[in-house]
């Protein structure tokens, strides 16, 4: 079986009341596949979303409450943001013509040897360093 990696944009959704149909989704996706253990992130992902859960998210959630949400998903397969990522990461970003926290996400999935990243930043269906973007609301944008 195959692995997918999570991006930031999707995992906070779990956590947004403001967003029903999405935050459902997300849970349901969570549910789907961080028990078989072939659900990636990476430290840019616990990184980013701790950032956004206590001062993106509207209402923020409580520091200690965030905390134990990054503990928990520490828990997964977590690819280590080195140096030989970042330069991974700003080849990807030179070929591709992408954001370089973009490709450093892509970067961190290739590592983890994903065929599929979830995300809402890049091209539903697009093809990226031989990773299937996947953006989970694709049939909400075009209904």
């Amino acid at each position: 079986m195959y692995k997918a990696f999570f991006d930031t944009n999707i995992l906070a959704y779990e956590f947004d009341k403001s967003e029903h149909r999405k935050q459902a989704l997300v849970v349901d996706l969570i549910n789907e596949w961080r028990p078989s253990g072939r659900m990636i992130i990476s430290t840019q992902v616990l990184q980013e979303l701790y950032v956004v859960l206590i001062q993106k998210l509207k209402p923020a959630l409580k520091e200690e409450i965030a905390e134990e949400i990054i503990r928990n998903y520490s828990k997964l397969d977590v690819v280590i943001i080195d140096p030989s990522l970042i330069l991974s990461g700003i080849g990807i970003k030179r070929k591709y013509k992408i954001s370089f926290w973009d490709a450093l996400i892509v970067a961190a999935a290739q590592r983890a040897g994903c065929k599929i990243l979830f995300t809402e930043d890049l091209s539903h269906g697009m093809k990226i360093a031989g990773i299937e973007i996947v953006n989970p609301f694709f049939k909400f944008a075009v209904l």
